[in-house]
């Protein structure tokens, strides 16, 4: 079995492991079709991820399709039905999965970050890590994960019908949120600093987009919101100075929603939090109903996958697109590796 290894920072290199991949009790053997490449990916490759020890095999974001099946595995998971992969992993015992939040499980262990992820031909998973979908093109299936990421920032924020929602970030994170915040009926507005994203973000419905380099967002913001401002901002960037943004931006009564996190301590003037009486939340990872609010989007508006799929890299050059992203940041929303293509 192949698979692609971040070994040292800034390098990967293709390995081979081993060929008859075990399953026991509840495991399935998936096939790997489509991976997409993560911010966690690229700060990995870094090293600007405090979470992943090296060697790593990178890669959560996951389509495939059923190989095998262990045993006490449904047989509803048939061999060749297409999956769409949950990479995390649940206690089942500490608070947070006691409170039914498992997708914010102490001891979760994402594929790719805390464990080997999937880019390689096969990967053994427990079956309840699995959605079966064969509507979705297969490469689809690879994008449902990283936008119900922001669909659950939308869910954790409380997004409404009623709502203006500004979204801090434009990458793939935030147009989760923004395509989830639409979902829901509300009002989306976007500060981006790169002008090819913004183009994009522009076909995807998004109302206003704010470059913070080029005006006073604060004073845009009144003059959209008729001086009310965004009712939910969502952080999207993970940068102490849009961690503090969030606050300074969000109205009296606002809600913040943080889903990025910054690499570097942030300083607050803390009594915003209290003159203006905010609901301040992190959101972490997505849970099951998130996946299947992106599957149902996804089904009614396909023409919005191909506007986030960036480039697609063949599984014999997937070696050179992490850098391929360093270089191309601007413009860059979704790295897919197609794991069956050659050249």
């Amino acid at each position: 079995m192949q698979s692609l290894v971040i070994d040292k920072i800034g390098h990967s290199e293709f390995r081979e492991g081993d060929l008859a991949p075990t399953l026991g009790a509840g495991d399935v053997l998936l096939d790997v079709h489509y991976v997409g490449l993560c911010g966690s990916d690229l700060n990995t490759y870094n090293g600007l991820n405090p979470l992943v020890q090296l060697p790593r095999i990178p890669g959560h974001e996951i389509g495939g399709a059923i190989a095998a099946r262990g045993p006490g595995v449904s047989e509803d998971l048939a061999i060749g039905k297409r999956a769409i992969v949950i990479p995390y992993t649940t206690c089942g015992t500490c608070a947070s999965c006691r409170k039914g939040r498992v997708n914010a499980c102490q001891f979760n262990k994402t594929l790719g970050v805390q464990q080997d992820g999937g880019l390689c031909s096969q990967i053994v998973l427990k079956a309840d890590r699995l959605i079966l979908n064969d509507t979705l093109p297969p490469n689809y299936l690879a994008l449902v994960e990283p936008l119900s990421v922001g669909f659950h920032a939308v869910a954790r924020g409380r997004v409404s019908a009623e709502d203006t929602v500004l979204v801090l970030g434009g990458g793939m994170i935030g147009v989760g949120a923004i395509l989830g915040a639409q979902a829901m009926g509300a009002r989306t507005i976007v500060s981006e600093v790169s002008p090819s994203k913004s183009e994009t973000l522009k076909g995807l419905g998004v109302e206003a987009i704010i470059n913070p380099n080029d005006e006073d967002i604060a004073a845009r913001l009144d003059d959209l919101t008729g001086g009310a401002g965004p009712d939910v901002v969502i952080e999207a960037v993970g940068l102490p100075a849009t961690f503090r943004s969030a606050i300074d931006l969000a109205p009296f009564s606002g809600r913040v929603v943080y889903v990025g996190y910054a690499k570097a301590e942030v300083s607050y003037d803390t009594t915003l939090f209290n003159l203006k009486e905010l609901d301040i939340c992190g959101s972490r990872n997505a849970t099951r109903a998130d996946f299947e609010a992106v599957i149902d989007y996804l089904q009614g508006q396909p023409q919005v996958a191909d506007k986030l799929i960036s480039k697609v890299f063949p599984w014999s050059n997937a070696d050179q697109a992490l850098d391929y992203w360093n270089a191309h940041r601007n413009e860059t929303f979704k790295i897919m590796i197609d794991m069956g293509a050659n050249s």
